[in-house]
């Protein structure tokens, strides 16, 4: 029997059937002059006018269907946005048809891109960890009641765990070969598993910001301070893929000097990609409350700056304190950060920081990526990197244009 391809009018006759749908047309086009691979596109719901809530959608991209996945951001059941990944050529311009409907699709409808998981502590032997999405601790912290001490997600390429405690710090996790490794290992390798080939854990980040780790700032004292005291925090994973992970650690009554601050660090890390996006959101406008975040100073690292927003290094050191079974590590971090945000630069003991403030606004927005030697596909020298994230910040000042028509 000949198979027929799937055009998007086709589906939505067959969607139309079963459920209450709707088309819209989108136009994604490339300016820049290289080709640009696993582009993230996001469609806020708010911009597509039903008479329906939107429950799941269908994105149909040169008659056939790709990957994408509806996220509900806030818990208020509501969906928020549509999330897909599209490859696009140099100068190129491409239509992606959506289709959405008022059903719920299968939660493994595609094969997932990215992986996440938080385990906490159980009383069974059979089952030392149970999976969870959220839990939050007043005043104390869980960073020893959870596996891997917080939440952990990936893609294909890196990955990234975040400290349920007061330093909230991003650590990260470094691959020999793409794929998945976090839910096998549980992000601590055994011996058989580094035979095969196996990644591990490449940073011991002690009290630094790791990479990206917004921090307050200490003027008097010019360093980092950590994200405490607190009333209350809660890790929770948003969304578990296929396109994109979604991991939040919020905390209620931070204070900060003479701030009382609810602040919520989203991270947002997409299949393909070894950059994580960052948005850290309060409740209010802000005063004139000073944060930082940059990169951790390795033991001997070169570092690079911009001065604009733009921070890196490139480093060696030991990944953890067992100097016996493991080696040392070289890994490449950075931070991009929007320059209309920042109000200083200045390092201190462990850190290459900005020092970051935006009166009247609600939430910030930045990047963070890294880069392990150990990858097969990734770089090998400081230079490379540098000319990497050089290039990583052009593309993330120039999006992509989308249009819904």
């Amino acid at each position: 029997m000949r198979k027929l391809a799937i055009t998007a009018v086709s589906l939505l006759c067959a969607l139309a059937t079963f459920a209450a749908t709707h088309e819209v047309k989108v136009s994604i086009e490339n300016t820049m002059n290289i080709q640009r691979n696993d582009v993230p596109i996001v469609i806020a719901i708010d911009d597509i006018t039903t008479d329906f809530a939107i429950q799941s959608a269908t994105v149909i991209v040169a008659n056939s269907e790709i990957p994408s996945q509806v996220d509900d951001l806030d818990g208020d059941k509501r969906a928020d946005e549509i999330a897909f990944l599209v490859n696009i050529p140099a100068g190129g311009c491409i239509e992606a048809n959506i289709i959405v409907s008022d059903t719920v699709q299968p939660t493994h409808r595609y094969p997932s891109r990215v992986y996440a998981d938080m385990l906490v502590a159980t009383k069974s032997k059979k089952r030392p960890h149970a999976p969870i999405n959220s839990i939050s601790t007043p005043t104390g912290d869980l960073y020893n009641y959870l596996h891997h001490h917080g939440p952990a997600f990936e893609s294909e390429l890196v990955a990234y765990r975040i400290y349920f405690d007061r330093k909230q710090t991003v650590d990260i996790y470094g691959k020999f070969n793409k794929g998945h490794e976090v839910e096998p290992s549980g992000w601590y390798p055994n011996d058989e598993q580094l035979a095969q080939g196996f990644g591990d854990d490449v940073l011991r980040v002690s009290g630094s910001c790791g990479v990206g780790t917004l921090k307050g700032w200490n003027a008097k004292k010019k360093k980092a301070i950590h994200i405490d005291p607190v009333a209350n925090r809660r890790a929770t994973i948003v969304a578990y893929g296929p396109v994109r992970t979604i991991v939040e650690m919020a905390v209620e009554g931070w204070q900060y000097g003479e701030s009382n601050l609810d602040m919520n660090c989203r991270y947002t890390l997409y299949g393909g990609h070894r950059d994580a996006q960052v948005d850290v959101i309060f409740s209010r406008p802000l005063g004139n409350e000073v944060f930082c975040t940059g990169v951790q100073d390795i033991k001997g690292s070169q570092s690079m700056s911009d001065h604009n927003g733009l921070i890196a290094c490139w480093g060696t050191d030991w990944p953890v304190n067992d100097t016996i079974k493991y080696a040392k590590e070289t890994v490449g971090l950075a931070t991009c950060l929007p320059a209309d945000i920042i109000v200083g630069e200045q390092k201190d003991k462990v850190n290459y920081l900005y020092q970051v403030s935006a009166p009247g606004a609600t939430a910030l927005r930045y990047h963070i990526t890294f880069s392990s030697m150990k990858e097969t596909f990734g770089y090998k020298t400081a230079e490379e990197w540098f000319a990497y994230v050089t290039a990583w910040r052009k593309e993330l000042e120039t999006p992509c244009i989308v249009k819904i028509k």
